[in-house]
């Protein structure tokens, strides 16, 4: 169904799979916590919380992964180095999925490769992100941190079309392999609705060109979008989060953040959704998926 010049990388981060021929892996969905507003959040600078919600967040996201077959990955989101230390503690207490640094500033995503590497999690983590905008030191950092693991992200000044997000694409990864990055994960960038059909066509091209796993935090559709609550309600919110995660899916995407982990219990039968039906076009072409696969799991 999707024809692609590249042969396709397969990763694999803490065990699990991201990228290859859509529809004969699983999306990877990845739910954020502790992000600026997140309720359970008490003092987001010294990083104290509601570790029982927290936990709570993060078994309903795992049991769903186990559920429908699509894997799963934490995005942990600090203000503070300090809150990324003790965010990224508790985390890797309480699952065994990868986690995505994302702290706010390069200070806070440094804590948190410096913590991982002292408490051997730096294989569990995936930096979150490099992109136009990241300075050359940081990006320098990266080796000298031992990173192995990083999104970049096509964001920049001027970066609008899917040609300008593919040029910045390949412009940084060049520099993180310089680096001795070894594994890349693309985040082609939504910024709003918009954004999320230049952002899939953009991970087409990602994937045909270069054979990288490729995917987008489709949820900052819904989370930039002004008019959404006024003109239609709240309830709009919940349904409108799903479908940008379908649009993404359907788009091939090899990984979706798909914003705050309580959306976990819609947005996982959906994408699985998704995957089942593009996993029986690959089983028509001859490819048999493994039987995590949706196709043979949320029946």
């Amino acid at each position: 169904m999707f024809r692609l010049k590249s042969e396709q990388r397969v990763l694999r981060i803490a065990g699990v799979p991201v990228g290859g021929v859509p529809g004969r892996r699983p999306t990877v969905l990845v739910g954020s916590i502790f992000y600026r507003g997140h309720r359970i959040v008490e003092d987001d600078v010294r990083g104290v919380f509601d570790r029982g919600e927290a936990e709570r967040l993060i078994n309903v996201q795992d049991e769903l992964s186990d559920k429908t077959g699509n894997p799963c990955m934490v995005e942990v989101v600090a203000s503070t180095p300090e809150a990324m230390v003790r965010y990224l503690d508790f985390t890797a207490s309480v699952t065994e999925a990868p986690i995505l640094l994302g702290g706010v500033d390069a200070a806070s995503r440094t804590a948190g490769v410096r913590y991982a590497a002292e408490a051997g999690l730096l294989d569990r983590c995936v930096y979150n992100s490099v992109s136009g905008v990241s300075k050359e030191a940081e990006i320098k950092s990266l080796s000298e941190l031992g990173v192995e693991n990083v999104v970049v992200l096509a964001y920049g000044p001027r970066v609008i079309t899917s040609s300008d997000r593919f040029r910045l694409v390949e412009e940084l990864l060049g520099k993180v392999q310089e680096a001795g990055v070894r594994n890349v994960l693309v985040d082609t960038c939504v910024l709003d609705v918009p954004s999320l059909g230049i952002a899939g066509k953009t991970i087409m091209t990602v994937k045909s060109e270069l054979g990288l796993p490729a995917g987008c935090g489709a949820h900052n559709a819904v989370g930039t979008w002004r008019g959404l609550r006024e003109k239609f309600g709240r309830r709009a919110v919940r349904p409108a989060s799903v479908a940008a995660c379908v649009a993404a899916a359907s788009a091939g995407a090899d990984f979706i953040l798909y914003g705050p982990m309580r959306h976990a219990k819609v947005v996982f039968p959906a994408v699985a959704m998704v995957d089942a039906a593009y996993g029986q076009v690959e089983m028509e072409e001859g490819f048999i998926p493994g039987r995590r696969h949706p196709l043979f799991r949320i029946g």
